[in-house]
């Protein structure tokens, strides 16, 4: 039997009215279940809005998950609640704040990973001309994009020269008049075939330093092959774009960033650890959907019968949601993930405070934005694989019944997001900073 309403395992606390102000800019024609664009919301109700865009993913998420097809559908939802634009910098005078908006991430993971993810991406490239640009530049990209109603894809991180995959040539600027041309090839994590524009990070061929441009994927030289049969995240929209020579308008160059990392200013550091923490919250919102999934599994009585066994071996036949072994476990799994909550919880503060600061914003004070950052990485990651793995074991038998749950697929999507970082390193740059003050080096490149 299909599921009309996505159950809840953990509930965060939603964000309060006064973190909450403005309002949404008016949308298309919306669907049934979503919210209303013409009438944009109050303050106090992001945290509705949220849910209902939740619940109306959770309905069909295991089918859309197999299906496996570009998140159109998923993006035009995203877009008619009007969430793209939840989280703006306080210049345009609407939105919400970065507490809210890892909130609304971590609902939206709860219910699909995917869009999750895509959203969380979203989140942070429409931040970063603030951290890179100027005032006025980044008030110019963040007042098109509002008044455009983009939904951001791409990637400002910049790998080292002698990391770089072979497969992956890499992007170039040439210099052309008061612009740039586009060049060359690069594959991103979310957003290619649904992105309304692409923020970029890519070399000056004369200069060599890193220069951050926006461009238009609808542009005839700008060419998008979408990643198919994925493991997980498959409705993210990943896929390689390739560029062959794009023009880039002035009014397109976000920023010039200093060749040389110790010149680049705190503030601007902040960028992957926006996108690192934004995706903890994902992968806290995938370990918190699993359980609520999980949860109804037990509840409805699947598996059938379950066997339970004393200290002596001896076994006998109970109720799965009596049987205190089972119990324990589910109180260990949810224990786990209400310890991830509490991690990520100081980091998301101290990462908000950090963006709001802006240029005022220390060495010192984004070294610590980091440890908590890391820390919160890696418990996050850890908890997502071990719940989503554990439950597939406990709930063994489920998917043999005509409803299946699908409860593979928050593994997979958890697997995937998590395969991304190492946790060692996390942990190794936190014990340094702990035993003997070591910074963790300011840089863009994650």
């Amino acid at each position: 039997m299909p599921r009309t309403r996505r159950a809840t395992a953990i509930r965060h606390t939603p964000a309060t009215p006064t973190e909450v102000t403005g309002t949404l800019p008016p949308e298309p024609a919306p669907r049934p279940a979503a919210h209303r664009p013409n009438t944009p919301p109050d303050g106090g109700t992001w945290g509705r809005v949220v849910r209902e865009v939740a619940d109306d993913l959770a309905v069909d998420a295991l089918a859309r998950d197999r299906a496996g097809k570009p998140p159109h559908d998923e993006a035009g939802r995203l877009r008619e609640a009007g969430l793209p634009a939840l989280l703006t910098p306080p210049a345009t005078g609407t939105g919400a704040d970065w507490r809210t908006a890892c909130a609304a991430l971590r609902e939206i993971a709860a219910a699909d990973g995917s869009i999750g993810e895509l959203l969380a991406r979203h989140y942070v490239l429409s931040w970063s001309p603030r951290l890179f640009g100027t005032q006025e530049s980044a008030r110019s990209v963040e007042r098109r994009a509002l008044d455009g109603r983009w939904l951001w894809a791409g990637d400002v991180t910049l790998p080292d020269a002698d990391r770089a995959p072979a497969t992956d040539p890499g992007l170039t600027l040439t210099p052309a008049g008061e612009g740039y041309v586009l060049d060359g090839q690069k594959s991103f994590a979310a957003g290619v075939t649904v992105a309304d524009r692409l923020l970029i990070g890519a070399p000056d061929t004369r200069t060599g330093e890193p220069v951050v441009v926006t461009v238009d994927p609808g542009h005839p030289a700008v060419t998008a092959d979408p990643a198919h049969d994925r493991l997980g995240q498959r409705l993210t929209g990943a896929g390689a774009v390739r560029f062959d020579g794009v023009p880039v308008a002035p009014h397109d160059v976000v920023a010039t960033v200093p060749r040389e990392e110790h010149d680049v200013p705190p503030c601007a550091t902040l960028a992957p650890l926006a996108l690192r923490l934004a995706l903890v919250h994902v992968a806290l919102g995938i370990a918190e959907g699993a359980l609520a999934e999980a949860r109804d599994v037990i509840r409805r009585g699947a598996p059938p019968a379950w066997t339970a066994f004393e200290p002596d071996g001896s076994g006998y036949e109970t109720r799965p949601d009596s049987d205190p072994y089972l119990l324990l476990h589910y109180g260990e799994l949810v224990t786990a993930a209400h310890a991830a909550a509490s991690v990520a919880e100081p980091a998301t503060r101290a990462l908000a405070g950090g963006l709001l600061a802006g240029q005022g914003l220390g060495v010192e004070e984004r070294a610590e934005i980091a440890v908590l950052v890391a820390a919160a990485e890696a418990v996050t990651h850890r908890s997502a694989l071990h719940v989503t793995t554990r439950l597939l074991e406990l709930t063994e038998g489920a998917a043999a019944f005509a409803d299946d749950p699908g409860l593979d697929r928050f593994w997979r999507n958890a697997r995937v997001l998590t395969a991304r970082e190492a946790s060692p390193r996390r942990f190794r740059d936190i014990g340094d900073h702990y035993l003997n003050g070591a910074q963790l080096p300011l840089t863009l490149r994650g």
